[in-house]
C-alpha cells in the first residue's frame, strides 16, 4: 500500500543507496559492453566550492542526457571529478593557519604547506560531490578523479598528464618564456585569469580647478582634504598635469610650453616613458616629434604619433606607462625604435620599486632625493603624495571625480595591477587555429549556434596564455635553472641534471621553478586525462571523444577553447561533438544572483524544502536556449504540487485495483484506453525529439502536459466510470491499461524526477516478465504504432469540445455553479450518435443542464468551434449579455492603453540603453502577456458579437 503521501526526505537517501548498491551509473556494465557509448565530463567544480544553483542546473541538465541516454541503451560514462582551484584552495588553508594562530605559509615553508593543504583537502574538500549527488547526479561516482591526481605524487597519472604536456609543448615552441604584462594580484603576489578579475565600478568625490594666474579667488589644491578622501576610497578620480615640453619655460597660461595628460592612477607616471598623440589631431600634431620633461623624475620622454590616443577623449594626449597598462605595452611595443621603453616601478606587493630601479638610475635634479624617498610606499600612499609633490611645482591643473572600472582580484578584493613580469605562455595562437578550423568545419558544433560567434571572436584575437602562477598549490612547474640562468624543462629533476650535465659537461646545481601553473591548463587536459591519457587505457580507447560538453557561456574562452586546442593537439580529434551552452540563473525578477544584493538561492535550501525531483524539473522546464532563468521559490514549490499530482494519481490508480500484468497495448479494446497510449505515444515522441535536439524545456514541457493534463485530468477522470461500471472485462482492460501507462510515465519523466519515479516504480504489484527491476537501467519507451486515429477522434473531441466549453464561460463571466444548455448545429447522424454516447460525461464535466441539437444558432448565445463543427451555448437569463460586452470592451482598450506605453519605451534607444536588463526584458514579457490576454480577450468579444 502506497504510503499518503510522497516524502522527499525520507525516500532520496534510500534511492541513492539502491543505485549505488547496484553499481547503476558504472560505465562498461557487462551487459553493455557492445553498446554505443555515451560520454560527458563534469565541468570540474573547484575542490573548495559549495553548490550554487549554476551548479544546479548545469548539472540537471547533464544527468537528464545521461538517464536518456542510458535508458536507450546506451553505454554512459559521466565522469565526475573536482579541480584543485590553485588560488581558492590556497587562499583557504592560509585563512585557516591564520585562524587557528599557527605559523604562515612561509613561515612552514613548501613541503608542510602542501602536506596541509592535501590534509585539508582530504577532510573538507568533498562537500560539493555529496551536495551533487543530493541533487540526484548519476555519475560514475567509482571514477571521480581530481586535477592534481590522488596525491600529487609526480607517478600520479593526472600529474604525468600535466607534466607530459608541458615538456612537449615546450619543445615544439608551444610553451616560452617572456616578460609581460598580466594581471596582478598584490595580496597573493601571483599573476591571475581574465576570469578572475572584478571589474567594480568606482566614482570619487574631490573636485578641484587650479586658480587662474590672475585670479582673485581660489584656493591651492589642499592635500590633506584629499588624503581622507582617497583613504576611503583611492579610486574614481581624474587628475590632470602639465608635463613641461623640452627646452620650453613652464608657464600654466601658455599651452606652448607643456603637453597636458590627465590619468586615473597618478602613481603610475613615474613609469611614464612617452606621451601618444593622435596623428590627425589638429590641436596637438605639431607636438609630435618632440620631447616632454617627466616631471619629478627629470626623464626625457618622447611625444608619439598613435591612434590609440582619442583626440575626443581626456585632453587628447596619453600618458603612456608600458609596464602598467595593458593598452600602453602594445603602444610602447609598436614605438621602441623611438626610445620607448618599459619601467616597472612596483614590487610584488605593489609598493613603489626606486631604489635599484635601473629605470631611475640617471635619475637626477631637486626631486631625486624625494621620489627615492617613495621608494617602499604603498601604491595608494605614493599616488597622494605624488600628486602633492606635483601640485607643489603648479604642475596640476584640476581633479574630477570619474566613472569608471577598476579591476579587483574575486578572491583578494584588492586592486589588481597590469604588472610587467617573467612569466610562462603558451603560443595559444598556433593551437588555436586547428580548434577554430574543427568548429568550422563542423566536427564540434555549439548549441545555440550563436554562440560560434563568441568562440571565434576570442580564438582570432587570442593573445599569448600566462599559465604561471606565483603559488605553491598546483602543478609545480617541470623547468629547473642552472647556475647561469639556463632552464632545462624535463620529465623529471633526474632528466633536467641529465641534460645540464650534457650542457655543461659537468655535474651542476639546478634550482626549481617556484610557480606552478595555472589551474585553466590542467583543466584543458580533462576530456582525455580523465580516461588514463598518456597512459593507452581501454576508457580511453572507448570513451574519447566525449559527445557533449553542458557549460556556461563564461568560460567558452577560459575552458571550451583550452580543452579544443589540447585535445586536437595531443589527440588528434576534437574533444567533444556537441557544446551545449546553457544560461544564467537570476532571480524572479531578472536580477543577477549576488551576496550583496541578498538574492542567492541555495539549492540545498530548496532541495531539503521541496525535495531534488521539483528543483530539477524546475530548472530544466525553464532551460530555453538563449533565455536566463528567472527562479522563484513559487516555480520550484508549483513542480513539487507536481510530483504530488503524480504520487496521488498512483495511489487512485492502486486504489482502483491498477496493478502491472503482461499488458499488451495493441491488445486494447476501449477507446479511452486507445486514446491514452496514443497520447502517451505521441508525448514520448515529442520528448525523445526535443532532448536530442536539447529542448530541455520543450521536454519537460510535454512530459508536463501529458501527466498534468491528459493523465490525471482527462484519463483518470474518464476512467472513473469504467471503475464504477458493471463491465469486468472493461475494468480488467483500464485497469492494466492504467498502470502500463503509469510505468511509462515513470519512464519518460525519470530523467528529470528520477526520485518519485524510481519509487513508484519499485512499488509492488504484479510484474511484467522482462521489466527491469531498476527504472534507472530499463528502456526509455518506444511506441511506434500505438497511435489510434479512431480513439483520438472518438476522446480527443470530447476533450476538446469539454475544454472550449470551459474557456468560453470562463472569458464570459458565467458563473461557475452555473448549468447551461449546448446546442450543437448539426445534421450529422454520426456526431448526434457521438454525443449521446458521451451526453451524462459531457453534462457532468461541462456543467451542462442539456444537450440538444439544431441546424443553427439559437438567440442570445455564443458559438464555439471544435474540429471543424460548430456549437452554441445561450446565455439569455445567464449572464448580462450587454454588461458583459461593455466589460470585455473595456478591458480590450485598457490593455491597448498599457501595450502602447510599453511598446513607446522599448521604441526608446535611451530607455534601452540606460534600463538595467532585467527591467528591459521584465517590459518585453509584459508586453508579451498583455498581447496574450489581449488576444483571449478579443476572442471572447468576438462570440458574444452582436449580443451586446
Amino acid at each position: 500500500m502506497m504510503e499518503k503521501t510522497f516524502d522527499p526526505a525520507a525516500v532520496e537517501g534510500r534511492i541513492a543507496e539502491l543505485w549505488e548498491g547496484e553499481g547503476a551509473f558504472r560505465a562498461g556494465r557487462p551487459e553493455r559492453k557492445d553498446a554505443a557509448p555515451y560520454t560527458i565530463v563534469i565541468p570540474p567544480p573547484n575542490v573548495t566550492g559549495s553548490l550554487h544553483m549554476g551548479h544546479a542546473l548545469n548539472n540537471t541538465l547533464q544527468d537528464v542526457l545521461c538517464r536518456f541516454e542510458r535508458m536507450r541503451g546506451r553505454d554512459v560514462l559521466w565522469q565526475p571529478g573536482t579541480d584543485h582551484a590553485g588560488i581558492a584552495t590556497q587562499m583557504v588553508v592560509e585563512r585557516q593557519l591564520a585562524q587557528r594562530n599557527e605559523p604562515s605559509r612561509r613561515d612552514m615553508g613548501r613541503d608542510a604547506f602542501l602536506k596541509r593543504v592535501w590534509s585539508w583537502k582530504e577532510e573538507s574538500g568533498g562537500t560539493i560531490i555529496g551536495q551533487l549527488k543530493r541533487l540526484g547526479a548519476s555519475c560514475d561516482w567509482s571514477r571521480e578523479r581530481f586535477t592534481m591526481g590522488a596525491n600529487g605524487a609526480p607517478d600520479d597519472q593526472m600529474v604525468r598528464a600535466v607534466t607530459k604536456v608541458f615538456v612537449e609543448l615546450h619543445r615544439k615552441g608551444l610553451i616560452y618564456r617572456d616578460k609581460r604584462l598580466v594581471n596582478w594580484d598584490p595580496h597573493f603576489e601571483s599573476a591571475i585569469s581574465d576570469l578572475e578579475v572584478l571589474q567594480v565600478e568606482k566614482r570619487g568625490s574631490f573636485k578641484w580647478d587650479r586658480p587662474a594666474a590672475d585670479a582673485e579667488e581660489g584656493a591651492p589644491l589642499d592635500t590633506a582634504a584629499l588624503g581622507k578622501v582617497l583613504a576611503k576610497d583611492a579610486s574614481g578620480h581624474l587628475y590632470y598635469f602639465d608635463y613641461p615640453l623640452e627646452g620650453a619655460t613652464y608657464d600654466p597660461a601658455d599651452a606652448d610650453t607643456f603637453i597636458r595628460v590627465a590619468t586615473t592612477r597618478p602613481e603610475t607616471m613615474l613609469g611614464d616613458t612617452a606621451v601618444a598623440v593622435h596623428p590627425e589631431n589638429e590641436k596637438l600634431k605639431h607636438l609630435i616629434g618632440r620631447k616632454a620633461v617627466l616631471p619629478l623624475v627629470g626623464r626625457l620622454i618622447p611625444i608619439v604619433a598613435d591612434d590609440y590616443a582619442d583626440p575626443e577623449k581626456g585632453t587628447g594626449a596619453v600618458k603612456i606607462t608600458p609596464a602598467h597598462d595593458f593598452n600602453d605595452f602594445e603602444v610602447g611595443k609598436r614605438h621602441a625604435d623611438e626610445g620607448v621603453t618599459a619601467i616597472n616601478i612596483l614590487d610584488d606587493k605593489a609598493r613603489l620599486f626606486i631604489e635599484g630601479n635601473p629605470g631611475f638610475a640617471d635619475m637626477s635634479g631637486p626631486d631625486a632625493g624625494v621620489v627615492r624617498s617613495l621608494h617602499g610606499a604603498d601604491r595608494f600612499e605614493a599616488r597622494l603624495k605624488v600628486v602633492g609633490l606635483l601640485a607643489d611645482h603648479g604642475l596640476v591643473a584640476k581633479i574630477e571625480p570619474t566613472t569608471h572600472t577598476v579591476p579587483h582580484g574575486d578572491r583578494s578584493n584588492v586592486v589588481i595591477e597590469p604588472y610587467l613580469t617573467d612569466q610562462w605562455y603558451v603560443d595559444a595562437k598556433t593551437l588555436a587555429r586547428p580548434a577554430m578550423e574543427a568548429v568550422r568545419s563542423g566536427k564540434t558544433k555549439f548549441v545555440p549556434e550563436n554562440w560560434e560567434k563568441t568562440y571565434f571572436q576570442w580564438l582570432e584575437n587570442i593573445e599569448p596564455w600566462c599559465i604561471s602562477r606565483q603559488l605553491w598549490w598546483g602543478h609545480q612547474i617541470p623547468a629547473w635553472y642552472g647556475p647561469d640562468g639556463t632552464v632545462f624543462v624535463e620529465y623529471s629533476e633526474a632528466e633536467a641534471k641529465a641534460a645540464a650535465k650534457a650542457h655543461y659537461g659537468k655535474d651542476v646545481d639546478l634550482t626549481r621553478d617556484e610557480d606552478v601553473l595555472d589551474t585553466w591548463f590542467s583543466s584543458a587536459l580533462w576530456p582525455f586525462s580523465t580516461l588514463g591519457w598518456p597512459d593507452e587505457t581501454p576508457e580511453l580507447k572507448r570513451y574519447y571523444p566525449t559527445n557533449v560538453l553542458v557549460t556556461g557561456f563564461d568560460i567558452i574562452f577560459f575552458w571550451v577553447a583550452r580543452m579544443m586546442m589540447m585535445g586536437l593537439h595531443f589527440m588528434e580529434e576534437v574533444p567533444f561533438s556537441t557544446v551545449y551552452i546553457h544560461a544564467l540563473v537570476r532571480d524572479e525578477k531578472g536580477a543577477k544572483m549576488s551576496k550583496s544584493k541578498g538574492n542567492v538561492i541555495d539549492p540545498i535550501d530548496l532541495v531539503d524544502r521541496f525535495g531534488a525531483d521539483a528543483l530539477r524539473f524546475t530548472l530544466a522546464a525553464m532551460a530555453a536556449q538563449g533565455r536566463d532563468i528567472k527562479l522563484s521559490t513559487q516555480r520550484v514549490e508549483g513542480y513539487r504540487n507536481f510530483a504530488t499530482k503524480l504520487w496521488n494519481a498512483a495511489r487512485f490508480a492502486e486504489m482502483n485495483g491498477c496493478a502491472r500484468t503482461d499488458f499488451d497495448p495493441r491488445s486494447a479494446k476501449l477507446a479511452l484506453n486507445r486514446w491514452a497510449i496514443g497520447e502517451l505515444a505521441k508525448a514520448v515522441g515529442e520528448i525523445t525529439a526535443a532532448l536530442e535536439a536539447y529542448r530541455f524545456n520543450d521536454a519537460a514541457g510535454a512530459a508536463y502536459r501529458f501527466v498534468w493534463n491528459v493523465f490525471c485530468d482527462w484519463y483518470l477522470e474518464l476512467a472513473k466510470p469504467v471503475f464504477m461500471g458493471e463491465d469486468e472485462a472493461a475494468k480488467a482492460e483500464t485497469r492494466a491499461s492504467v498502470a502500463w501507462v503509469l510505468d511509462g510515465i515513470c519512464a519518460l519523466l525519470h530523467p528529470f524526477m528520477p526520485y518519485v519515479t524510481e519509487e513508484l516504480w519499485a512499488i509492488k504489484g504484479a510484474e511484467g516478465p522482462k521489466r527491469q527491476s531498476i527504472l534507472a537501467l530499463s528502456a526509455w519507451p518506444e511506441f511506434d504504432g500505438l497511435v489510434d486515429a479512431a480513439a483520438e477522434g472518438e476522446i480527443g473531441r470530447l476533450v476538446d469540445l469539454v475544454s472550449e466549453i470551459r474557456s468560453a464561460r470562463s472569458e464570459t463571466n458565467v458563473p461557475a455553479g452555473a448549468q447551461i444548455p449546448l446546442v450543437i448545429i448539426t445534421e450529422s447522424a454520426e456526431t448526434r450518435a457521438w454525443a449521446e454516447r458521451w451526453s451524462d460525461m459531457l453534462k457532468r464535466l461541462a456543467r451542462l443542464s442539456d444537450i440538444s441539437f439544431a441546424a443553427s444558432a439559437p438567440a442570445q448565445s455564443i458559438q464555439i468551434v471544435v474540429r471543424g463543427e460548430v456549437a452554441a451555448l445561450p446565455l439569455e437569463g445567464v449572464i448580462d449579455l450587454k454588461a458583459e460586452h461593455a466589460r470585455l470592451a473595456k478591458e480590450i482598450e485598457k490593455l491597448d492603453g498599457e501595450m502602447k506605453k510599453i511598446e513607446a519605451k522599448l521604441g526608446n534607444a535611451d530607455f534601452i540603453a540606460r534600463a538595467p536588463e532585467e527591467v528591459v526584458d521584465e517590459q518585453r514579457e509584459r508586453l508579451e502577456e498583455a498581447g496574450a490576454r489581449r488576444e483571449k480577450l478579443v476572442e471572447a468579444f468576438g462570440r458574444l458579437g452582436g449580443l451586446g
